[in-house]
């Protein structure tokens, strides 16, 4: 499958030769797994930070085996999308050994990640009070479900959980039938990308007080802020907000159109905007200045109206001949995709998204790269995600200064998994 790739993306571009990162020097203990607290890691590691992800020997991370799920890397395609430039140690926490060389890690490091159930932490002597005792100045960030007090602590919760329980998925969909989740993880990526943002808050704040910090993030406080505005417009109007498919509750015309050949979108947001669509688009310069469709409130309320004309007109010509007209007009708009065409468009082609980065065991992997771009600063070169355990030995040889004998005497005890060899190097 991936070799039918190569001739489609281009291989990595490096970043300048001697660029500093903007996280150097940052290490974070990431003890996180799935979605949320590894995609918050991966984007401090992708802007320089060390990042020392801590898994379970021999398994590692369940994310490893969500499909599909490639034979020769022995991993699957979402743990490579979340978990670039991470270096994996493997350590049995149920070890006592395993735990103590935990502890050497932090006493090391800048950042903890975690987002364990609520008590699992606890359980290990591994909580925020254990830690900042071993490294006061240590920022700790935990992610949960509902949040780590209160009566909802001990809530498991996924991704689609937090969208339906936050009032997310009953705005999605038409209004025939139920609400839609989203297929992509939204909530986790927005969570994701709100306990990156806390961390650098805290690590900002640090170099100002020199004080560490608890940090925490919780998946249904994100998916309630993900509603977007629809939760303040509830509280003004105390009405909820209604599934109208691709249409816009607040903006008119907005939604999808089909052309000749394929369907696209277009976004009025306001009334210049519809004044522009009409006069330099469709030539209804008739329609562009009529009374009936002067405010954003007036098409609302003639939307079917005005969708039955636009819909007619739109259906004349190929995609090609509008959006040329519409970007002439600055019309915002845009073909609807699926995934392989977006990847495969100009724009993403132009912005280098996807592109083919080395791994030691196949020769390369397709790589999607963050939206992020510094100019003094570059986000570091990606380093695919690594096997289970792959840098173990040489994270506590480098960081903790182990010998064979220290080596091997962690593994007599345990420490590298009840599989691991007993009486070498791990």
């Amino acid at each position: 499958m991936l070799n039918q790739l190569e001739a489609e993306f281009p291989e990595h571009t490096p970043r300048p030769s001697g660029a500093p990162n903007a996280l150097d020097g940052i290490r974070v203990i990431d003890f996180s797994h799935f979605i949320a607290g590894p995609f918050a890691t991966m984007i401090l590691a992708d802007m320089g930070a060390e990042v020392i992800k801590i898994e379970v020997p021999g398994r590692g991370d369940d994310l490893r085996r969500y499909p599909p799920v490639d034979k020769e890397l022995g991993l699957g395609a979402p743990f490579l999308w979340t978990n670039r430039n991470k270096r994996s140690v493997a350590l049995d926490l149920k070890s006592e050994s395993a735990v103590g060389i935990v502890r050497e890690l932090i006493a090391t490091a800048d950042v903890i990640v975690e987002n364990f159930s609520t008590g699992v932490m606890e359980r290990f002597g591994l909580d925020y009070q254990s830690c900042r005792k071993i490294r006061p100045q240590i920022i700790y960030c935990s992610v949960s479900a509902y949040g780590r007090d209160g009566p909802y602590a001990d809530r498991l919760g996924f991704d689609p959980i937090a969208q339906v329980e936050s009032g997310f998925v009953s705005m999605n969909g038409y209004a025939d039938r139920e609400g839609v989740r989203a297929l992509s993880p939204v909530m986790d990526i927005s969570t994701a990308m709100m306990a990156s943002n806390a961390i650098l808050g805290a690590l900002v704040a640090r170099e100002r007080t020199g004080l560490g910090q608890a940090v925490e993030l919780s998946l249904f406080d994100s998916a309630v802020l993900m509603t977007g505005y629809a939760t303040m417009q509830h509280l003004f109007t105390g009405a909820n907000p209604q599934r109208g498919g691709n249409t816009s509750p607040d903006t008119c015309p907005s939604g999808v159109f089909q052309a000749k050949d394929c369907a696209f979108y277009i976004n009025c947001g306001n009334d210049k905007i519809f004044q522009r669509l009409m006069s330099q688009v469709l030539d209804r310069q008739d329609l562009a200045s009529a009374e009936i469709y002067a405010t954003g409130s007036d098409r609302i309320g003639r939307r079917d109206e005005l969708f039955a004309l636009l819909g007619e007109a739109f259906a004349q010509q190929p995609w090609a001949h509008w959006q040329s007209r519409m970007r002439a007009a600055g019309i915002p708009h845009g073909q609807v995709r699926s995934v392989g065409d977006a990847i495969r468009s100009p724009e993403a082609r132009e912005r280098r998204i996807v592109t083919r980065i080395p791994h030691d065991r196949v020769g390369w992997v397709p790589n999607v790269s963050l939206p992020i771009r510094y100019s003094e600063t570059p986000i570091a070169d990606p380093v695919a995600a690594p096997a289970v355990g792959q840098h173990t030995e040489s994270v506590l040889r480098e960081l903790l200064g182990y010998d064979d004998r220290r080596m091997a005497s962690l593994a007599e005890a345990g420490a590298f998994g009840p599989n691991a060899p007993r009486g070498s190097k791990a």
